[in-house]
């Protein structure tokens, strides 16, 4: 876990709270709502931590809740995606209002939801489909749950928080997932963010007395009696603040806290996980290019501040790609120009949310240009050379071979051969600069020979293997083909990792796989050429 300091005993690093924050503005994208939802909700948590009276370290896990609660929402992304067409943003986005209400309404919100842009045979499949396995939605607020927690332990906080993260979906009546806990056993900052966050969407839904009217119908079911009356008390008509993010950061209950320089990268990592959860083929994607642009730019000769630079941007680039849905992304046709933008769009709401926390100024600004290019061709800007640093042209040169080495839709995994070739083509045109390239290329054969370390967790070759395909989507027939083993057989060796490893979910073992480095260099690199 991160060392945190204090203003007392650390003034230089990044502040704890205002990392959070930036992360919570991810999680809105992540979830299909507008930014700063997750701000607001921690605005009318503190209200209610002040009005009950808590003490400061319940206020404190209060307040990071509030802000993370969502933290686990990339983790089944692919699995939502599916279920809903491609559209997991969207999905998420309309049921958020009925999460916590009758099943009723639940039903009638998701067969109008599911598909709705899909033709109408297709949408009565994507129903269909859904209505066979009830159970599915309690699998992915589950898995929700524990990657949440997982990642709020790298990211240096307290039990309190990662306990309550682990049961962020808990209701008041027992019908709330991972663990069906009930009342005054479920953590107290789960009862609080539940329903300040409800209000919130409901009042920004429904005005104020659509929301008065929410929580008085829930009072009791999903929502703890004793925090809708402090709602209630305290009122919902509260004036919009001139800097809502410098109000939160007041709140912050004492003493405040920083991530120490030492740490901040452990916690980037952390939160490119979170971003490369949602798609099976970007998993470890970040680690990946953290690690050879930094090789790369030490290759070519950068400071090393600068490499320092590159690492982190590398980390977190693709952090505003979760506000864009999968099936922008897995589309193996043209983009049509609406799906492109959302696409192309992704640098901007990384920068734009990174540059929200004043301590990662300089690595938002290196994250913005990932996928520019010297002809001004690349996106979000459409920066040109004389504005390119060499830091930002190896960023996005190492971006690219990245990319070309994953499985994705409609493209499949370039040999290593044809990458080369692909990239050496871009320097050609104009749009790379040979010498960067020179260094990534001498960076990524460095990687290829490093010498293998013990496999973590005690688990076997084998394991690995199984374990890794597991990580990238597949099923366990398919795990079974590729291995020439039988599927039950593949069931045996996955309840075996899930034991060695202490997760229950396979979002969650994927996250150990990325958490351990097991995926970072993709099993299909240098094997089978490009499709397409």
């Amino acid at each position: 876990m991160p060392s945190l300091g204090t203003d007392r005993g650390a003034r230089s690093g990044v502040r704890l709270t205002e990392l959070m924050a930036a992360i919570s503005l991810a999680t809105d994208l992540g979830t299909g709502q507008p930014l700063e939802l997750a701000l607001r909700t921690c605005r009318l948590s503190a209200a209610v931590a002040g009005h009950l009276g808590v003490d400061s370290g319940i206020a404190s896990d209060i307040h990071y809740t509030a802000l993370l609660r969502f933290l686990g929402c990339t983790a089944d992304g692919p699995d939502v995606a599916r279920l809903a067409g491609g559209d997991n943003v969207g999905f998420f986005a309309a049921m958020a209002p009925v999460t916590n209400g009758s099943n009723a309404e639940m039903m009638r919100t998701l067969v109008r939801s599911l598909g709705r842009d899909q033709p109408p045979l297709r949408r009565v499949r994507l129903v269909a489909g859904a209505l066979a396995d009830p159970r599915a939605g309690a699998r992915s607020l589950s898995a929700h749950c524990e990657v949440g927690a997982r990642l709020a332990t790298r990211l240096g906080l307290g039990e309190g928080v990662v306990e309550a993260l682990a049961h962020a979906y808990e209701r008041w009546d027992g019908y709330g997932v991972p663990d069906r806990q009930a009342g005054e056993a479920i953590p107290f900052p789960v009862r609080v963010v539940m329903v300040a966050r409800d209000a919130v969407l409901w009042q920004r839904l429904g005005g104020t007395q659509g929301a008065v009217d929410v929580l008085t119908r829930r009072r009791g079911h999903a929502y703890d009696p004793a925090v809708v009356d402090a709602i209630l008390a305290i009122g919902l008509d509260t004036p919009e603040a001139d800097d809502l993010w410098d109000e939160i950061l007041a709140l912050e209950p004492a003493p405040v806290r920083r991530v120490g320089e030492d740490d901040l990268d452990r916690a980037l990592a952390a939160v490119g996980d979170f971003a490369d959860l949602r798609a099976a083929w970007t998993r470890s994607h970040s680690s990946r290019l953290s690690a050879l642009a930094a090789a790369a730019g030490a290759a070519y000769g950068l400071a090393e501040d600068e490499v320092t630079t590159l690492r982190r941007a590398g980390l977190v680039a693709d952090l505003g790609a979760v506000g864009v849905s999968q099936g922008n992304w897995a589309k193996a046709r043209t983009l049509g120009p609406e799906s492109n933008e959302q696409v192309r769009l992704h640098p901007y709401l990384s920068e734009r949310v990174l540059t929200r926390c004043s301590g990662l100024g300089t690595i938002a600004a290196c994250a913005g240009t990932h996928h520019e290019r010297l002809d001004g061709s690349g996106y979000h800007r459409g920066t040109s050379a004389p504005q390119l640093s060499p830091v930002a042209r190896l960023l996005a040169t190492a971006e690219a071979w990245v990319s070309l080495g994953e499985d994705r839709p409609g493209q499949g995994a370039c040999s290593a051969g044809a990458a080369r070739d692909l990239l050496r083509a871009e320097v050609s045109a104009g749009r790379m600069d040979d010498s960067i390239l020179a260094a990534v290329l001498a960076a990524a054969g460095a990687a290829d020979h490093r010498r293998r370390e013990a496999h973590p967790g005690g688990l076997s070759d084998r394991e690995v293997e199984v374990l890794r395909l597991i990580a990238r989507g597949a099923r366990n027939r398919d795990v079974a083909a590729q291995l020439s083993i039988s599927p039950k057989t593949v069931g045996h060796h996955v309840a075996h990792i899930y034991t060695k490893i202490g997760v229950t979910t396979r979002p969650g073992a994927a996250l150990f796989a990325m958490e351990h480095h097991l995926l970072d260099r993709p099993p299909e690199y240098g094997v089978r050429p490009m499709r397409g």
